[in-house]
């Protein structure tokens, strides 16, 4: 009998889970590295691109996609290309905080209207339903009105329109969790409630929440782009995808359709991938879904 015990080697579940990602399903594998892609163009946009986002040189106006200018050039000159960097990297900023902040809220709403339930939840939902009951864009389109365009100002409408409508979501896998064997044990033996949602009902939840987190992303993008391109989003000279379409886009779309062509295409494979990618991860991650062992 040997005279020490070996222990069997626990593995890490990141490398099982990226695993399945590529063999399961490979194209939100594909979908998760555009997305990434995204994400790094965006970061380090500053390094990235070749000339200032508004840059102008009248002698290279609206010039065709070249080796020089790779999504050719506007009305003005500026080189395209560096203009999508730079509204990837308001993208990035836009899009993640507003999906951080969204999901937050989405977890607050959800967690205590789902386990606490009774009055509180009736309360709580007739309070949902009458917001969900209003178009998301009118509900923008009138508080921006209000508050004025600006990053700030569009960050934290994203995350209140899309935190509100996203904890029905959240609170539906807190309905499910909090009938396990393990919350009542725990209310059994005095755990309080901040204890019981924080140590057992959060953790058991976050597929869900990781889920709803990459879909707000996507759609955080989206919705910016639609405000930018009705002129509401973040103000020039600032290069979003959607003033992009809006502005030397649409005037000058027939003279060169690269305008156009550039940061619709940018915005469609960003939001896509996102989408596919968050479709993927709700396929592994939910154990009642097909997708998942």
């Amino acid at each position: 009998m040997p005279d020490t015990l070996e222990l069997p080697s626990v593995r890490s579940p990141n490398p099982q889970f990226f695993s399945r990602l590529i063999h399961e399903k490979p194209v939100g594998a594909a979908a998760a590295l555009v997305f990434l892609l995204f994400v790094f163009c965006g970061v380090f946009a500053n390094l990235l691109a070749p000339y200032g986002f508004n840059e102008i040189n009248m002698l290279e106006r609206l010039k065709a996609p070249s080796w020089k200018h790779l999504f050719g050039t506007d009305n003005l000159g500026r080189d395209m290309f560096s203009r999508c960097l730079y509204g990837a990297q308001l993208s990035v900023i836009i899009g993640l905080s507003a999906a951080a902040l969204a999901t937050t809220i989405s977890v607050l709403i959800g967690l205590l209207s789902g386990y606490l339930g009774g009055k509180i939840d009736m309360v709580v939902q007739r309070i949902v339903d009458a917001y969900m009951s209003f178009p998301e864009l009118v509900i923008l389109i009138a508080v921006v009105s209000v508050v004025g365009p600006g990053m700030l100002q569009i960050i934290g409408i994203l995350s209140l329109v899309l935190g509100i409508g996203g904890s029905r979501i959240i609170r539906s896998a807190v309905i499910t969790a909090r009938e396990n064997m393990y919350v009542h044990a725990a209310q059994s033996i005095g755990a309080s409630t901040p204890r019981v949602l924080w140590r057992h009902l959060l953790p058991n939840i976050m597929p869900p929440i990781i889920v709803l987190f990459t879909t707000r992303v996507g759609a955080a993008i989206l919705i910016e782009s639609g405000l930018s391109f009705l002129g509401l989003g973040v103000p020039p000279p600032a290069p979003t995808w959607g003033g992009l379409l809006s502005g030397s886009g649409r005037t000058y779309m027939f003279q060169g359709p690269w305008l156009a062509l550039a940061p619709g295409l940018c915005l469609t494979a960003v939001v896509y991938a996102t989408n596919v990618f968050g479709d993927a991860l709700r396929d592994l991650l939910d154990p009642r879904m097909r997708g998942s062992k």
